[in-house]
């Protein structure tokens, strides 16, 4: 793991045991420096790798295996070893983290928030800045708390019902800086929202239209999350009014998401041409560097077993996943049909390929299926169609872009549309898991279940497995409850 100005500190209060054999991750020093004192050392602490880049392991990388949008090959299912997390999480066990496990997901998680609680407890009292320099840095530093409890609240909490969200428990509100801090509770599902939006109402008004850079928030992006939180708790009047908001700002602003059209990049001279065993030439996937589709880039790895701890070698598209994409769909080329390192699979499914990082953070596309998803929901389909089409347009040939009138007039074949457009855009990058959580508690997709394919062999002969509804709220990490005994687990 990488920390390029600050090393991440671990809370002692959740990871006593971690850290008793982790002792560095005590140090939160600029380099150089004993203390954290001007707004200039701040502003050093909002730049920390680790809060954007998650390039060996973490992010979303077991939520990429609990999607129904992917399949398993059982030919490279152990080919890391024996069975581990991977194939935990794959078959969605009870236990997807065990105590054998070195949770690199949660370490980088709290020691994030350790670092935006620094920053959000002392930047005020910091030297040599002006104030409008202090309220920009606080602003960002809520944003991105914002952004970690909502990764929170969909990993630990069980799905936003509004009926039982008040009593629904999540994960402990943290907002002290103090690595010697105990005693944790698990905040209501509810609650976590609630200061998730308390926090990002705070930060827009005082965020910059255009960031320092693409891996730090903006306005728009602090709006487009505020959004993405709205429509997940089913107010989608307010979701509209901010995803709008976050369109019309990211355009306006000097650093603006831009999203690629693949009819120019797949062209013959385009950037991602030709497409090789390798992947998409210049793939967008294939480092950290490339943001321009992010309003604020944060990234995990996603490629190849290499030898560190998350193996997804073995992952295929499921059937309903492929079947859902146009013949002409140009984001068909960042799959074939061979495993990783251009061994060919001879049952002809899909891998995705050209893929070292995956984006996470707000991404332009994703804000257009949001807003569309929203307006659909609120009655505006058009509006709904209008911003659908935006993304399609640049993904299909022109002639294959439009949502025929079928869907285009009916409000919940629109909506399914859309959740289908997401796993047409996001499929094995973890999107789908959320998408799975909210379609459990909405009545438009009543009775789906949601299943995994392990294929035994070239044919269509496959071990299926079933999730139990239970398994949507994963539950917390080993190391979680041995520091925090007072702390009831999710069953």
């Amino acid at each position: 793991m990488k920390v390029q100005h600050y090393k991440i500190i671990m809370y002692t209060g959740l990871f006593s045991l971690l850290l008793s054999c982790k002792k560095d991750f005590l140090n939160v020093v600029p380099q150089g420096r004993q203390l954290v004192t001007t707004t200039a050392d701040f502003d050093k602490v909002m730049n920390d790798q680790g809060l954007y880049l998650y390039d060996f392991a973490g992010g979303w990388q077991q939520l990429v295996l609990m999607g129904d949008d992917v399949a398993a090959e059982e030919r490279h299912y152990n080919s890391g070893g024996s069975p581990g997390m991977s194939q935990r999480a794959f078959e969605w066990q009870a236990d997807v983290f065990t105590p054998t496990d070195y949770d690199w997901t949660m370490q980088l998680y709290m020691g994030n928030v350790y670092t935006v609680n620094k920053v959000i407890n002392g930047v005020n009292e910091s030297t040599g800045g002006s104030a409008e320099q202090k309220s920009a840095l606080l602003a960002e530093a809520k944003a991105n708390r914002a952004w970690l409890y909502f990764q929170f609240a969909n990993f630990f909490g069980k799905p936003y019902n509004q009926s039982t969200a008040s009593s629904d428990p999540a994960f402990p509100i943290i907002t002290s800086a103090d690595i010697n801090a105990t005693g944790f509770t698990r905040a209501s599902v509810k609650q976590v929202y609630d200061f998730i939006t308390t926090d990002l109402k705070d930060a827009i008004s005082k965020l910059p239209l255009s960031g320092k850079s693409k891996v730090r928030f903006n306005k728009a992006a602090a709006e487009a999350l505020l959004g993405k939180v709205y429509l997940f708790t089913g107010d989608n009047i307010n979701a509209v009014a901010m995803l709008n908001a976050a369109i019309k700002d990211n355009s306006a602003s000097s650093t603006s998401a831009v999203l690629y059209n693949y009819n120019q990049t797949f062209a013959p001279d385009g950037e991602f041409y030709p497409v090789t065993d390798y992947g998409p030439t210049n793939s967008p996937f294939g480092g950290y560097t490339n943001v321009t589709e992010s309003l604020v880039a944060k990234s995990f790895y996603n490629g190849p077993y290499n030898g560190n701890g998350f193996m997804n070698d073995f992952i295929v598209l499921s059937p309903q996943a492929r079947a859902l994409f146009d013949p002409a769909d140009l984001r068909l080329n960042f799959y074939a049909a061979q495993f990783p390192y251009q061994e060919v699979n001879p049952s002809g499914r899909l891998s995705k390929i050209g893929v070292q990082l995956s984006r996470f953070g707000i991404q332009l596309p994703e804000l257009y299926l949001l807003s569309g998803e929203a307006k659909a929901r609120n009655g505006d389909l058009a509006g709904a169609v209008a911003d659908v089409e935006t993304l399609r347009k640049n993904r299909l040939p022109a002639d294959r872009a439009a949502i025929s009138g079928t869907i285009a007039s009916n409000q919940n074949l629109l909506i399914r549309f859309i959740f289908d457009e997401r796993v047409r855009e996001f499929a094995a990058e973890g999107y789908r898991w959320f998408d799975m959580r909210r379609m459990s508690v909405d009545p438009l997709f009543s009775g789906q279940k949601f299943t995994h394919l392990l294929y035994a062999d070239e044919t269509n002969n496959a071990k299926t497995i079933t999730l139990d509804e239970k398994r949507l709220t994963l539950k917390l990490p080993y190391y979680i409850m041995v520091g925090n005994p007072q702390i009831t687990n999710n069953p």
